[in-house]
């Protein structure tokens, strides 16, 4: 009955890419994970399809922890953005199972709800300051409590992070990854100046949030978190490259302006320094790159004992599968800080009905069996793959910037 008859991976592409992993048992009772890795999705499909689905059929889908433990250490080469992902999509695929066999919400069968909602925010962003504010009103009138800002750099001609689509968004925008060029020093004085106005347009009840895309050093993270102190914002993201964890203790000397990161890890051990020594506030780490619900929920419990709340990645790059696992998360998870959430197209929607809805500032996951979200395969096939890639950034003297 509960025994792994069928697992198959799913490639649709409604507006962007998105890799479905379909585990069904002997009873017919399925269960879906997200194995989304952007610009990277064929190799996670593969992953899945070459190394993975032949070992799990035959297994007991109940034996959730032995089935991780063995797509984890039986691998030689452990960790890494694909094998993570891929074992996240088997681990969720799972609770959604074992879920809807309990005929339970997965929140519930992860210990129950923690709270009534889940407090998320939405992204104003702008071409220039103005534009960005103008929509940052627009998330507050849509009954958004938080609101992240990022706004085009003058003297630059386009800045990661800024879309031209206002509610939708996708930076991977060709096969070939778009070359963009950067500056620190004309991007430093913008982001105080651009919270001064948000302040005095939005008031003080609005949480804003702001990501820096890994592009400053510890040091100008540090001189930033300080010049937005007066303004109080709610967070600052991914303001330095986080492979060197100690890093962050200089961030620390120099500002109380909190902090988060963690989106691009994998694994506790990105984050291991980050949380013991609490030199971050929240941390950001996706359940479908970090192996699962089964592995983050051991990042969680870690951070719950040093201080640190989550804060979830959220953007389109995750597909609903994701989102609604997430969120089931969220609800039970007692150190929640905060969800990111950029909304998915209607195709997108289409593709992926779900349970889970928006209400004045708030996600709720529904009370569905399982993680709430399923998969209109017929609807899916008629959006085939299409390559697209992140784009990469110069300075402007053209030097590759690592971040």
């Amino acid at each position: 009955m509960h025994t792994i008859v069928d697992a198959r991976v799913i490639i649709t592409c409604p507006g962007r890419n998105f890799v479905t992993l379909k585990i069904t048992t002997k009873s017919g009772v399925y269960g879906l994970g997200d194995a989304t890795l952007n610009g990277r999705e064929l190799a996670v499909a593969s992953y899945l399809t070459d190394h993975i689905v032949p070992c799990l059929l035959g297994r007991d889908a109940r034996q959730i922890e032995d089935i991780w433990q063995f797509f984890y250490r039986g691998a030689y080469w452990r960790t890494g953005p694909v094998t993570m992902t891929a074992i996240a999509a088997v681990d969720v695929a799972l609770w959604d199972i074992k879920a809807k066999n309990a005929n339970m919400p997965l929140y519930d069968l992860l210990g129950g709800a923690s709270r009534t909602g889940v407090m998320v925010y939405g992204h104003a962003n702008g071409k220039d300051m103005d534009e960005t504010i103008a929509q940052a009103r627009h998330y507050k009138d849509m009954g958004y409590k938080a609101i992240r800002l990022q706004s085009g750099v003058p003297g630059l001609a386009s800045t990661y992070g800024v879309s031209k689509d206002k509610l939708y968004y996708e930076p991977a925008d060709s096969a070939r990854p778009t070359e963009n060029v950067w500056s620190t020093s004309k991007y430093m004085p913008t982001v105080p100046k651009l919270f001064a106005a948000a302040r005095e347009a939005l008031g003080w009840e609005v949480h804003l949030l702001h990501d820096v895309h890994h592009r400053l050093t510890p040091l100008e993270a540090g001189r930033l978190g300080k010049d937005l102190e007066p303004f109080r914002p709610f967070w600052l993201e991914d303001c330095t490259p986080a492979e060197n964890q100690a890093g962050f203790r200089t961030i620390r000397q120099h500002t109380t302006t909190p902090l988060a990161v963690g989106e691009v890890f994998n694994s506790v051990w990105d984050a291991k320094q980050l949380i013991d020594e609490q030199l971050i506030d929240y941390i950001r780490t996706t359940i479908v790159h970090a192996g699962g619900i089964s592995h983050v929920r051991r990042i969680a419990h870690l951070a719950e004992l040093n201080n640190v709340r989550t804060g979830f990645h959220g953007a389109t790059d995750l597909s609903p599968v994701c989102m609604g696992a997430a969120l089931h998360f969220d609800l039970w998870v007692p150190n929640f800080g905060i969800q990111e959430y950029m909304r998915h197209t209607p195709e997108t929607d289409a593709v992926f009905p779900h349970a889970y809805t928006f209400s004045d500032g708030y996600l709720h996951p529904g009370t569905a069996p399982g993680h709430g979200v399923d998969l209109d395969e017929a609807l899916a096939a008629k959006y085939p793959y299409r390559a697209a890639s992140l784009p990469v950034n110069r300075l402007e003297d053209g030097t590759l910037f690592n971040w």
